[in-house]
Formats: C-alpha cells, structure tokens, sequence
C-alpha cells in the first residue's frame, strides 16, 4: 500500500522540515532542485556535508519511514 503524497510540490519541504528562515535554506532547495533534475537519490547538504534524501527519491519508495527526512513528500501540510 502506498502512502498519499502532501498537497505541494516535491521542490517545497515541509516548514517543521526545513524552516522558511534557516540561513542555508536557499543553497540547501538548490542542492534539492539539482538531485531531482538529475534524478538522483539526494545531494549532500552544503551546511553539512551529510547526504540527504531527495523527495524524488522517497516519493517513489511509496510509503513514508518515520525518520524525520527533511524532504519527506508525506508530511501533511
């Protein structure tokens, strides 16, 4: 059974996932936008350096894992 996707678009995170003001907000949706251009799984994140999950890339897992991903398509609005 798969999950529902939210109501908004897979380049948009959830606010309680990655808030509006975070001061790397607009380097990290760049890195986002070129893994789901590219079709990738994810990027790593520029303030980190840790690898993210793509929303591309957990949307077509299907269902969500709980973990708190910062682009997890699932998250209600």
């Amino acid at each position: 059974m798969r999950d529902e996707l939210a109501g908004r678009p897979l380049t948009e995170p959830h606010p309680s996932r990655l808030s509006p003001d975070h001061p790397g907000r607009e380097r990290i949706l760049a890195a986002h936008a070129a893994a789901l251009a590219a079709g990738d799984a994810g990027y790593l994140d520029p303030e980190t350096g840790l690898f993210v999950l793509s929303a591309g890339f957990l949307a077509r897992r299907g269902t969500c894992c709980g973990r708190g991903c910062r682009h997890c398509p699932y998250v209600a609005d």
